[in-house]
């Protein structure tokens, strides 16, 4: 299922990121750190009431001619087409300025909804300003200080009570659903044309030929698959070639409605940063996962053997991951694909007896106790899965805040090497043995 798109777009130091902290209920920075993973944050899922929805930050837009001005605004606007919803901030203190203009503009050829949320209400130079706002035309405005979170729910409930409820097509259950997401030009399109043997999708040399996600549907061993191809990034010139990161905005739609996502790495040009972003979300959003390394047959300096060791070096936050070598254009090794997707579409829905999983955590525990803190020691009663796509483990403890990070991983290890979870994320969930 889709969830709703909201976008943040404003001018700057107007309180964009201030908003989105609080929507999202923590505190983000710009960049943070994730294991085997450095990116720009502006992605984020949100939860109000009964909604889920994805909120994206974006840069501040300046109609000055200050260096990057031109790639945040082309920036916004990839944003903006991405949602479904833009709330437009404003600065209460300053009132309506030129910047505010340009952005209306941009935003009224949009066609989106806008909300208009008038910010820093708190302060007494917003009650001269605050009328000036209705100026910009639109239908909805909510008044708010998103530093002391006056109007916050105010302004969300006028976000959700704007939500579509019509969603995706929904299909069967014993439908694998995959999609195939990574950079503009990297062969998204060519492999589902490979994959189902005819041209489907349009292929094109230019980068960005697809703009929205498509379904293919399709039969293969008498099983139903749909593959969901996802647009790259529209060309612009220089540069729309200089935002790449900006894919993920598209990816992270066919993300969510995937069982299984290819992340698709073009051979010929190598590993890019832009490339573990996207692997990241994979991660994130607990989906089955295998690198498509795309353009093979123009790789004459490495060996699979060398690349596959590249690739685990850069992508260790993902290394239950496989690997697949192949070329959508030649359709050489492309007879790979299908039968690893099967075999991972097995292992997202794989479930384990509690027995078995109980003897491997008593094991894993005996081996290797678990650290102690001011005195106290982790204790596991019991086990149990409590579900799938990804598997899913609740361990009842004795104190869940005993939970040491380094030993979530090793349990998750010791899990791995007892049953096949390649290619899926483990989720332990651990709770006090009073919940039971």
């Amino acid at each position: 299922m889709k969830l709703p798109i909201i976008a943040l777009v404003g001018k700057p130091n107007v309180g964009k990121s201030t908003l989105f902290n609080r929507i999202v209920g923590k505190k983000i920075s710009i960049t943070e750190d994730i294991p085997g993973i450095t990116r720009d944050r502006i992605y984020e899922r949100a939860k109000y009431n009964n909604y889920i929805f994805n909120v994206i930050d974006t840069g501040g837009i300046d109609v000055g001619k200050e260096k990057f001005n031109d790639e945040i605004r082309i920036q916004a606007e990839i944003a903006i087409e991405e949602a479904d919803i833009v709330v437009f901030i404003v600065d209460g203190k300053d009132g309506l300025t030129s910047n505010d203009y340009v952005i209306r503009d941009i935003l009224k050829k949009s066609g989106k909804k806008i909300i208009v949320a008038i910010n820093k209400v708190d302060s007494k130079l917003s009650t001269v300003h605050i009328y000036a706002f209705y100026e910009l035309g639109f239908d909805e405005y909510v008044q708010i200080s998103a530093e002391h979170n006056v109007g916050i729910g105010e302004l969300l409930d006028t976000v959700v009570s704007n939500f579509k409820t019509k969603e995706h097509v929904e299909y069967d259950e014993n439908v694998i659903k995959f999609c195939v997401i990574g950079r503009p030009n990297v062969g998204k399109s060519s492999l589902i044309n490979a994959l189902i043997n005819e041209k489907r999708v349009i292929v094109s040399k230019e980068a960005g030929t697809t703009r929205d996600a498509i379904d293919t549907p399709f039969i293969f061993q008498k099983q139903h698959f749909v593959g969901i191809d996802t647009a790259g990034i529209r060309k612009r010139g220089k540069i729309f070639e200089n935002i790449e990161k900006y894919s993920v905005l598209r990816a992270m739609k066919a993300i969510e409605r995937s069982d299984i996502c290819l992340v698709v790495i073009d051979g010929s040009e190598g590993i890019t940063e832009q490339d573990k972003h996207i692997a990241g979300y994979v991660k994130e959003a607990g989906r089955g996962i295998i690198l498509v390394v795309n353009k093979w047959d123009l790789v004459k300096d490495k060996s699979i053997k060398e690349f596959e060791e590249e690739i685990r070096n850069h992508f260790v936050f993902v290394s239950y991951a496989p690997i697949v070598f192949l070329s959508a254009l030649t359709t050489k090794r492309i007879h790979t694909l299908m039968p690893e997707i099967i075999r991972i579409n097995e292992n997202i829905r794989k479930e384990i007896k509690n027995s078995l999983i109980n003897e491997v955590i008593i094991d894993a525990v005996m081996l290797t106790a678990p650290p102690s803190y001011k005195t106290r020691r982790l204790k596991i009663f019991n086990v149990e899965q409590s579900g799938i796509k990804p598997p899913k483990f609740t361990l009842y403890v004795n104190d869940k805040g005993l939970v040491h990070f380094s030993y979530e991983r090793y349990l998750d290890n010791k899990i791995r090497e007892n049953f096949n979870f390649e290619g899926t994320p483990i989720i332990l969930q651990f709770k006090n043995r009073s919940e039971l």
